[in-house]
């Protein structure tokens, strides 16, 4: 049972150290920590009135920017008609445009693929001449006797003329 109950001299010194700490607490922490412990709730209840004062504010806020949205609405469903308008207007001209200038298009091209066409025969008919004229130079530079050698000797020439 002795080591249950303390003895008459841990439980002075025991006391005369807590009156000590308690002291030395009072005269240098005590202060303190009421201060800022109300410095805290002073702090708090300032932030709540200003949190009241903002929620206030957001709905004057939020009531002015629906009022807003809805001019903004109307605004952009006025731009959006007349946008469409100008858009149809110019796509209206841009087709009469697009139509005279394939007009014109179409009839310079026919005007060059005539020309191309005349001048493609033209060299043509000159590449037919010369092969002609070359054909027939070489067969009377080898007269040959038997027909079907001249036959073949032709076709040998013919293979071997390069076209231009």
């Amino acid at each position: 049972m002795e080591l249950l109950l303390p003895g008459l001299g841990i439980m002075v010194w025991t006391l005369v150290a807590f009156v000590i700490v308690l002291l030395i607490l009072k005269k240098f922490a005590w202060k303190p920590i009421l201060k800022s412990l109300k410095d805290r709730e002073t702090n708090i209840a300032e932030s709540i009135a200003t949190a009241k004062k903002v929620k206030a504010e957001m709905a004057q806020l939020q009531s002015d920017n629906e009022a807003l949205l809805v001019k903004a609405r109307e605004e952009r469903a006025t731009l959006i008609k007349e946008a469409k308008e100008s858009a149809d207007k110019m796509i209206a001209e841009a087709k009469a445009r697009a139509q005279s200038e394939y007009n014109k298009i179409v009839d310079e091209a026919r005007v060059a693929i005539d020309q191309q066409k005349n001048a493609a025969m033209a060299d043509v008919k000159n590449q037919v001449g010369n092969l002609v004229v070359e054909v027939a130079e070489k067969v009377l530079r080898k007269e040959l006797s038997n027909k079907a050698e001249q036959e073949n000797y032709i076709k040998q020439l013919a293979g071997e003329v390069k076209l231009n």
